[in-house]
């Protein structure tokens, strides 16, 4: 099929605003799927998203479209993810693109993420297709979401297709729109082959799977290629389209949106992002936009089961290729053995994870408290970068720590502005902005730092909002604050495990917290046992479990009171010689249920 009849197209949407419901309708008006395969979320491949009701990786298709005026389009369409978690994978699935539709739904109109995502796609210069979905809900009030994206987005309303996917509603509107709007691919002139991997996933049998759009060019089985990032070479065994499932063809052209397979064994062998060209008359130079992620957030994952150790590290290897985002290298613990420390793009990416570790694999995980990378200045001058509590530096070292500010976007009712208020201001934020968007809704711009929106923020925003409450947050930047570690310690031994990096005017509230949890799993001793939370010298917070006590008295009938009080002087005696030297066994299954408890 030639060039001018193709089109590239992602969706882009806030969470539950119809996204995967619309992609089910594509694919069954242009009959993709037959009607004894059809499903529902047919483009959710994990049991995870199904349940969830969220899409957390991209899922490419290919379709065939016959248009009105009589011409058949081959339209190549990649289902994204919609949280700002994912915003690296739905960045990589718009650069294969030459169009977006933008699925706004006619109830709750432009959300935080909406905007977001929208952004990326303008970034990209792609033409944006509106769509309001949801229009035979009672409650939708289109002419308001048209108002607003006119507002908020700047794209012009009545370009917008009303649509319902659940019910099928303009369904034939969105693929002639897109036929229009959406303009087709161009052909490099001097005909090498460049094509961009916006994702990939691990094959026991075939290794790793490469998700390609090709820009220029031609590949097909047998013909070498090379990758730009790691420069080695290898040999094409297969390619093919997903339609929606993997589909083998002779060749992928300019254009196309497909997979290849080549004899990579390992994860490091490919990069989401990374240009692939022919290595025997290779390109001049790379495609633009590929980049090595930086996590935003850290966190230690042990096995349960120290002898699973190789196992989880070959699991996450394999998850590694499939998600570029996840990072993780081998770290060690006194408290909970061999394990490794891994890093995010946010909260929902790590839970994402840890369910694919013990869904995928199997293998029974605990993590560690997460924490966020904080900048150092030393006495000295020096500068250091600390991931983890236990390489912070002492107190008397550290001229300035810096921690990671985040730029928060919060859309919510009018009604609700105080809640927000209240909630920026616990969690250390400053409210910059204010806007009106329209009657009922607004949104509020802040700067707060992002550890204190790790790990409740957004239930806290959702529960003060009656869950009419959206958000969303990019990086800026670092700033100085009075961070501090925070040892637990047991009978005077500091606890590795348990050590976090918080805000001074925190540790005392935080310490309590954690020394409550912590009295409730560690077994009684024979002796008393302190448990104190403690910020350099300082001890902000105890708590102790008593000592398991013999009745020594027991045997004592009658006769005078000094034999029974002889007799508990003696105890007395004997748990203070014990103290000196007894040690306290911290059950394993003490950090694991401490842990996670979380906050």
């Amino acid at each position: 099929m030639s060039i001018e009849h193709t089109r590239n197209f992602s969706i882009i949407a806030h969470i539950d605003h119809g996204k995967t419901t619309l992609s089910d309708r594509l694919l069954e008006f242009t009959e993709t799927v037959s009607e004894r395969e059809s499903e529902d979320q047919l483009l959710d491949a994990m049991d995870l998203e199904k349940e969830r009701g969220i899409t957390i990786k991209s899922h490419p298709v290919t379709m065939f479209y016959k248009a009105k005026d009589g011409e058949t389009y081959k339209f190549n369409f990649i289902d994204t993810p919609g949280h700002v978690d994912f915003s690296y994978e739905v960045s990589r699935s718009l650069a294969a693109c030459e169009g977006a539709i933008l699925i706004v739904d006619a109830a709750q109109g432009v959300e935080a993420q909406t905007m977001a995502n929208v952004n990326l796609a303008m970034d990209q210069e792609l033409e944006i297709v509106p769509v309001m979905n949801k229009i035979d809900l009672p409650a939708a009030d289109v002419d308001a979401c048209r108002a607003q994206l006119e507002e908020l987005l700047a794209i012009p309303g009545e370009e917008a297709v009303p649509a319902s996917a659940k019910a099928g509603i303009g369904i034939e509107e969105i693929l002639e729109a897109i036929v229009e709007r959406v303009p087709p691919p161009t052909d490099n002139e001097d005909g090498l082959f460049r094509a961009s991997v916006f994702d990939s996933i691990y094959d026991t049998y075939r290794g790793v799977i490469s998700y390609v759009r090709v820009f220029s060019g031609l590949i097909k089985k047998g013909d070498r290629i090379k990758l730009f990032a790691t420069e080695k070479t290898y040999e094409v065994k297969e390619t093919g389209v997903f339609s929606p499932k993997m589909t083998k063809t002779a060749d992928l052209s300019a254009g196309d949106v497909g997979y290849i397979i080549a004899n990579m064994k390992s994860s490091s062998e490919v990069k989401i992002g990374d240009t692939i060209t022919n290595s025997t008359h290779p390109c001049p130079e790379a495609l633009p936009g590929y980049q090595e992620i930086q996590p935003l957030v850290f966190s230690g994952i042990y096995p349960i089961d120290t002898s699973d150790y190789e196992a989880l590290k070959v699991a996450m290897g394999k998850l590694q290729i499939n998600d570029a985002a996840f990072s993780f290298s081998p770290e060690s613990s006194a408290a909970l053995g061999f394990g490794f420390r891994c890093g995010f793009l946010g909260l929902l990416h790590m839970e994402i994870i840890q369910e694919r570790l013990r869904r995928e694999f199997n293998m029974d995980v605990i993590s560690t408290l997460p924490s966020v990378i904080y900048e150092l200045t030393l006495t000295n001058g020096d500068e250091k970068i600390v991931d983890n509590p236990s390489f912070m530096p002492d107190a008397q070292s550290i001229q300035e720590v810096r921690e990671p500010m985040v730029k928060i976007y919060v859309m919510v009712p009018s009604e609700y502005i105080g809640e927000v208020m209240q909630l920026l201001m616990e969690k250390r934020g400053e409210l910059q902005n204010t806007e009106t968007i329209d009657s009922t809704r607004v949104l509020l711009t802040g700067i707060v730092p992002l550890a204190e929106i790790l790990i409740d923020f957004n239930d806290r925003l959702k529960s003060g909002t009656r869950g009419y409450g959206s958000m969303d947050y990019e990086h800026c930047g670092y700033r100085a604050a009075k961070m501090v570690k925070m040892d637990m310690m047991i009978s005077g031994d500091p606890v590795e495990a348990f050590a976090t990096i918080i805000h001074r005017d925190k540790a005392e509230a935080q310490g309590r917290n954690l020394a409550k949890r912590l009295k409730d799993v560690i077994p009684q001793q024979m002796f008393v046992v302190a448990i104190q939370a403690a910020v350099g010298g300082k001890i902000v917070a105890r708590e102790t479990i008593s000592a398991m006590r013999k009745n020594v008295t027991a045997k004592c009938y009658g006769g005078d009171i000094s034999r029974k009080r002889k007799l508990l002087e003696k105890q007395k005696e004997g748990k203070k010689k014990m103290k000196a030297i007894g040690k306290v066994n911290i059950p394993q299954d003490a950090f694991i249920k401490v842990l996670k408890t979380g906050d």
